[in-house]
């Protein structure tokens, strides 16, 4: 039964072949709307992951600060200090905080043979390159052994690269930082990087145990951690319960010790992100009904032009539901056929264009957080449903206006 089906519908597509073939391209056109706007979606969806990424998606990062209140006898202003005893108490405290980094920042001449710069050269402990999504271009990040030894190494950032050594190889080379000589043991991948004044890119990474020779390490500039958490704003709230405790101040005071929680301002992007695919889906949904709307007209222009041909169905035995079959049978596989070449024309079009300047506009080095049209298997199956969706609907009031239309009255049609 379903071979005779697409038979009359073939049959009946070629009847008119210049109608089907125009309500076959609306249908291509509508699907292929949805399609790329999803994609769009999709594409904008991987730009802001890949950005976060870059900065490390679930990082967290304390800095201590002064009291904005009054708690436990002390006046408001006090400086808070942060130390090592904090790493300890972090691990202690909160489980569910994988990787732990101190951090020391200084800015200071940094000299390579004739070369010299003032630059920014930044203490980290070797579980920073997880935290942060760091990249080894070549050579190798500061280990546990470098620590341990309080070895004097040192990794370069691209740009601090180019600044010191130019186009000639540094690993292996020494650099003076401070007067103190360090050995060059690794180059970092370009970071993206925020502007002109952003200087990510110029910064050169020493083991935290090292950087003693150049500041007093005592004291961290920051704290910057990983968790393994769902529920990240409990993670954040058992820091700051922790942290207030250990140093007397009270919970909610923000300004005494900020926790800058990335992944907070990921699942805000997130929610932006899911708003935005819902719109577009919505748009597609609107576009492609215009096609759909197309469709109904033809069928019902088919129906009044074919009544004396379903009269006589009707008056050879043929129920209405062969007749609804029929003529829905006939708009799914216009339906189809659309649905097939708009596929492929969005695929076409997804090759032709290629990326779409977003963040490398905005940043440097930020070329693999451009907007791609990305058609995955989710889309097709979503633009498929659409599709089916709009097919059957449009096909059914045709559909169900021949199968109702009473036999006599269809064989005196002239």
């Amino acid at each position: 039964m379903t071979r005779d089906l697409l038979q009359e519908a073939y049959g009946a597509m070629r009847h008119d072949l210049r109608q089907t073939i125009l309500t076959v391209l609306g249908m291509a056109w509508g699907i292929a709307t949805v399609v790329l706007l999803l994609a769009y979606g999709e594409g904008f969806a991987h730009a802001i992951e890949t950005f976060a990424q870059a900065y490390g998606a679930s990082e967290v990062g304390i800095f201590p600060g002064r009291t904005s209140e009054q708690a436990g006898g002390s006046r408001a202003g006090r400086e808070i200090r942060l130390t090592e005893d904090d790493v300890e108490l972090i691990h202690n405290t909160v489980p569910l905080v994988r990787k732990i980094s101190r951090f020391g920042d200084v800015r200071t001449l940094v000299q390579a043979g004739s070369r010299s710069d003032t630059l920014r050269v930044q203490a980290f402990d070797p579980d920073m390159m997880q935290i942060g999504g760091m990249k080894v271009a070549s050579g190798r990040f500061v280990d546990d052994q470098d620590n341990a030894t309080h070895a004097h190494v040192a990794v370069l950032c691209i740009d601090a690269k180019q600044i010191l050594f130019s186009g000639m190889p540094a690993i292996g080379e020494s650099i003076r930082i401070k007067g103190v000589s360090f050995q060059v043991v690794g180059i970092m991948e370009p970071h993206m990087q925020q502007g002109n004044n952003d200087d990510h890119n110029r910064i050169i990474i020493i083991p935290y145990d090292a950087a003693g020779s150049l500041r007093d390490n005592h004291y961290l500039d920051a704290i910057w951690l990983d968790t393994g958490g769902l529920d990240h704003s409990k993670i954040v709230r058992d820091l700051r319960n922790a942290l207030a405790l250990a140093h007397g101040y009270r919970p909610d005071d923000r300004r005494a010790m900020f926790i800058m929680d990335v992944r907070q301002q990921t699942e805000q992007l997130e929610m932006f992100i899911n708003g935005l695919r819902i719109l577009l889906t919505f748009i597609g949904f609107l576009t492609l009904g215009i096609g759909g709307v197309g469709l109904m007209n033809i069928m019902l222009v088919s129906v009044t032009q074919r009544t004396r041909e379903i009269g006589m169905e009707k008056a050879l035995g043929a129920r209405r539901r062969d007749i609804l079959l029929q003529f829905l049978a006939e708009a799914l596989v216009i339906t189809a056929v659309g649905g097939v070449a708009g596929i492929g024309l969005s695929y076409l079009i997804s090759l032709f264009v290629g990326a779409m300047p977003l963040f490398s506009v905005l940043a440097m080095y930020a070329q693999s957080a451009d907007i791609r049209l990305l058609i995955e298997p989710r889309i097709l199956m979503i633009s498929t449903v659409i599709l089916v969706v709009v097919g059957v609907v449009s096909g059914m009031l045709p559909a169900v206006r021949a199968a109702n239309l009473d036999p006599i009255e269809a064989l005196r049609y002239e």
